[in-house]
């Protein structure tokens, strides 16, 4: 496992990171998600999405998340950071996410690489049920406008 991680918090989500203090050149950066099975790779035609919240202090490297979600077919079983990987492709995971009742919230310290790569809009949120092991639904990590 990369980096450390606490986490709080169960069904669809969509991801944001918030506060940045100066856009994407201060000490914190916002980024933000929505998840949904149609973003799943292949896709899933299911009921459930997300919304995410997220904000990485550059200085600790520490992200911190809260993520909402509803309908999905069964509960979560697992959620993770995957990456790096394209919106279109599959990647390993790179930062576990606790289980819990929607929201779900925590936070990880991040190595150098996972926080380029997350910048980069190569990390993806996956949420995995009984009935959709290899994901549920998803959404890729992506920078807020300022």
């Amino acid at each position: 496992m990369r980096g450390h991680f606490v986490t709080e918090g169960h069904e669809a989500a969509i991801l944001s990171v918030s506060g940045c203090a100066d856009g994407m050149g201060g000490s914190k950066a916002s980024l933000s998600a929505q998840l949904s099975g149609a973003a799943e790779v292949p896709p899933k035609t299911v009921a459930g999405h997300g919304a995410a919240s997220l904000s990485l202090d550059r200085n600790s490297k520490t992200l911190s998340w809260e993520i909402t979600y509803t309908g999905l077919t069964a509960e979560a079983r697992a959620a993770h950071f995957h990456g790096p990987a394209a919106p279109d492709a599959n990647a390993g995971v790179a930062v576990p996410i606790q289980i819990s009742a929607s929201p779900m919230k925590g936070s990880a310290v991040l190595t150098d690489a996972q926080v380029a790569d997350l910048l980069a809009g190569r990390y993806y949120i996956n949420i995995h049920t009984a009935a959709n092991q290899a994901g549920e639904i998803r959404g890729q990590v992506r920078a807020d406008s300022r």
